[in-house]
């Protein structure tokens, strides 16, 4: 156990916050609230700064009430579904609103224990940085993640991530593959076709759970809040139901219902699709679904079923890695994916004060949980008592 001598000095040290989008901000609201100090750190020039970076034509897929983090609502006028511009204004005005304490340009890149059970973060400029605690919120779209496919390298036609991709305008006239048919490609496919594109393919090697995203004007979010904490097999059975009702059966257009349960889906990963329009598209046509890409042949793609394609351009919506290994790989605090072993309150075991936030995808919504998260955090640090404290507090 630390001496009385090592605690006050913990003590008179803040609490680091890794990441200065939703989760960040949430956690260092809900630190101030609490009376610690909190120093949120943001490799960027801004907060919000993945926000920044989405594709233009993003709404949220939850609610504008389920939304919002703690201590500010977010504005009426932004709708029922906020757009990525009006998500980014939010997160100025949070950040504002709140006088949370951020240094932006700080790019944290190795986190190690100190000899007394505090932090040290070691940044850019050579910065050594000693916290109480610290809470990574680096997001969970943080590193663009492309597969290894053969030939990559020779591809001639025009490659990007999705990460990359911002509107249809560069796609117009143009043949375009989409690779993956998570919320991303399936978003970009439909954009690409009500932009012009001359043609559109989605490349799937897994056919998605789809859902509405609200029906009869009830969010499919509710629902997911709703199901969380009821038996996999119960709420798979429920949505089998749910979707022969409200869905097409799109087997014939190469999209058939999938044969795992949708929940069962959600706890190994996949968050289900919701439904913008990509239905409609695969159902008329406007959207074609292909075989899962194998592999490049300098301007020609292969496809798992044999087939040989010549798009324009190719856009890999694939995915993005956590890209922890390199903060926190030293630490025994990850899985055999890179995903951390434990989330909100909980410390892993031989690593207390070092939490994290934002690195599930929850069927509920991953704004609500992270303003859950946060609370919980703030909570599990302010007990220990071994953050500095704001003035007056």
């Amino acid at each position: 156990m630390a001496d009385s001598t090592t605690s006050a000095h913990r003590a008179d040290r803040p609490v680091y916050v890794i990441g200065g989008g939703p989760g960040g901000l949430s956690v260092a609201y809900a630190l101030r609230e609490r009376g610690v100090r909190a120093v949120v750190l943001e490799r960027s020039g801004r907060v919000g700064d993945s926000w920044r970076r989405h594709y233009d034509r993003l709404h949220l897929h939850t609610t504008r009430r389920l939304s919002a983090l703690p201590g500010l609502a977010m504005p009426r006028r932004f709708g029922r579904w906020p757009s990525r511009d009006d998500v980014v204004r939010y997160l100025e005005k949070y950040a504002e609103h709140h006088r949370l304490e951020i240094v932006t340009g700080v790019e944290v890149s190795r986190v190690e224990r100190t000899a007394d059970g505090g932090w040290l973060l070691r940044a850019t400029g050579g910065r050594e940085l000693t916290g109480a605690a610290v809470v990574v919120a680096t997001g969970f779209n943080h590193t663009p993640r492309v597969p290894d496919w053969p030939g990559r390298d020779t591809y001639t036609g025009e490659f990007l991530h999705a990460s990359a991709y911002r509107n249809a305008k560069p796609f117009a006239g143009r043949d375009v593959l989409v690779v993956g048919v998570g919320n991303t490609g399936a978003e970009i496919a439909v954009d690409l076709v009500e932009g012009g594109a001359s043609r559109v393919r989605l490349a799937v090697r897994t056919p998605p759970h789809i859902v509405r995203r609200s029906t009869a004007g009830w969010p499919a979010q509710y629902s997911g809040v709703l199901v969380r904490r009821l038996p996999v097999g119960l709420v798979d059975r429920i949505s089998r139901v749910q979707a022969r009702i409200a869905l097409p059966d799109l087997s014939d257009r190469g999209l058939p219902r999938p044969e795992s349960g949708l929940y069962t889906r959600v706890r190994e990963g996949a968050i289900p699709v919701q439904d913008v329009g990509l239905v409609d598209a695969v159902r008329m046509g406007t959207v074609e679904v292909v075989a899962a890409v194998e592999g490049f042949e300098e301007d020609r793609v292969l496809l798992a079923d044999g087939e040989r394609i010549t798009p324009d351009a190719v856009v890999a919506a694939t995915g993005y890695e956590r890209g922890l290994e390199g903060l926190v790989g030293g630490l025994g605090v990850l899985d055999d994916r890179g995903r951390p072993v434990v989330h909100g309150a909980r410390t892993p075991d031989g690593a207390p004060g070092l939490h994290f936030t934002g690195f599930t995808n929850p069927i509920s919504g991953n704004l609500r949980e992270l303003s859950l998260d946060a609370h919980r955090i703030a909570r599990a640090i302010a007990r220990t008592g071994r953050a500095s404290r704001l003035p007056g507090a």
